[in-house]
């Protein structure tokens, strides 16, 4: 008997289905406009976190020369 290769097949993610979900249902453009909107959340999620990071130093700062 003659053994048979395995594939083994991933399973698509969420983001996947969505992505493809979105291929088909919106043109480039609005793709196109739509990760750049999202990468500016993304990007103002950060600034965000970046600027409260830097307020909890200068606070400790503040607090170390009293």
């Amino acid at each position: 008997m003659q053994a048979v290769p395995v594939r083994a097949t991933a399973i698509p993610s969420v983001t996947d289905a969505l992505r493809a979900v979105e291929s088909l249902v919106l043109g480039s453009g609005q793709r196109t406009a739509r990760r750049n909107a999202w990468t500016a959340v993304l990007e103002d999620r950060r600034r965000a976190k970046d600027r409260v990071e830097a307020e909890h130093v200068l606070e400790a700062a503040a607090d170390h020369h009293s």
